[in-house]
C-alpha cells in the first residue's frame, strides 16, 4: 500500500486562513487602531463645526490631538511599528489639521495664508517624497524634524486657541502665535527639502552631474 501523499489544495486550505490572520493582525496593532481612530474623529469634528457646536468640536479635536501623541507612544513603548503604521499615522495627522484649518478659514476665525502655508507645504512634501522614491527605486526614509514636530504643535495649538477663543490671549498675542506658526512652517519645510536633496545626491548622483 502506497505511503499517503497530503493534499496540497488542504494544505494551502489550512495556511491562507493562517496568513491572513496575521495580516489582519498587524492592522489591528494597537497604535493603528488608534490612528483609525483618529481618523474617525475627523467627521465627528466636521459635523460638529458645521452646527456651530464649537465647544464639542474641542474637545473632539483635543482628543483627537491627544491620540496623535498616544499612537506614538505606544509604539515606542512595545516597539511596535508597521510600514501601515507609518502611512496611517501622518495620513491621520494632515487629514485632521488641513480638516479643521479649511472649516476654520472658512469660518474666517483663521487667516487664510495660514491654510494656504500648511496645503503648500503638504502638498509639496507628498509630490516630492512619491517622486524621490520613483526616481531612486526605494521608498524614501522620511525622518520626522525638530521642527517638523514643533509645526504640528503650533497648529494644533492654534486650531486649538480658535476653538477655545484664542487662550483669553490678547489680538497682538495670537498674531504673534500665527506668525510664529507660519515661520516654523516654512523652516520646516526648508528642511525636509534639504533632507531630499542630500538623499537623492546619494542615492541618485547623476542627477546631479
Amino acid at each position: 500500500m502506497g505511503a499517503h501523499m497530503p493534499n496540497p489544495s488542504l494544505k494551502a486550505g489550512r495556511i491562507l486562513p493562517v496568513v491572513g490572520r496575521v495580516r489582519l493582525g498587524q492592522l489591528l496593532k494597537l497604535p493603528n487602531i488608534i490612528s483609525l481612530c483618529r481618523i474617525g474623529m475627523v467627521p465627528i469634528f466636521l459635523v460638529l463645526l458645521s452646527k456651530d457646536r464649537f465647544t464639542p468640536a474641542l474637545y473632539v479635536f483635543a482628543l483627537a490631538a491627544a491620540t496623535d501623541a498616544l499612537d506614538g507612544a505606544v509604539a515606542r513603548w512595545f516597539d511596535i511599528r508597521t510600514e501601515l503604521g507609518a502611512i496611517l499615522d501622518p495620513f491621520a495627522d494632515k487629514l485632521m489639521l488641513l480638516s479643521a484649518l479649511v472649516v476654520l478659514t472658512f469660518e474666517h476665525a483663521l487667516p487664510v495664508w495660514l491654510l494656504i502655508l500648511t496645503a503648500i507645504r503638504d502638498i509639496v512634501l507628498v509630490l516630492g517624497y512619491l517622486m524621490i522614491s520613483f526616481a531612486a527605486g526605494e521608498r524614501f526614509p522620511v525622518r520626522p524634524s525638530i521642527s517638523g514636530k514643533l509645526t504640528t504643535l503650533l497648529l494644533i495649538v492654534c486650531v486649538i486657541g480658535t476653538l477655545a477663543s484664542h487662550f483669553g490671549l490678547g489680538q497682538r498675542d495670537w498674531y504673534v502665535l500665527l506668525y510664529l506658526t507660519g515661520l516654523v512652517l516654512v523652516v520646516s519645510g526648508i528642511q525636509y527639502l534639504r533632507q531630499a536633496l542630500v538623499y537623492l545626491s546619494q542615492h541618485v548622483p547623476e542627477l546631479f552631474s
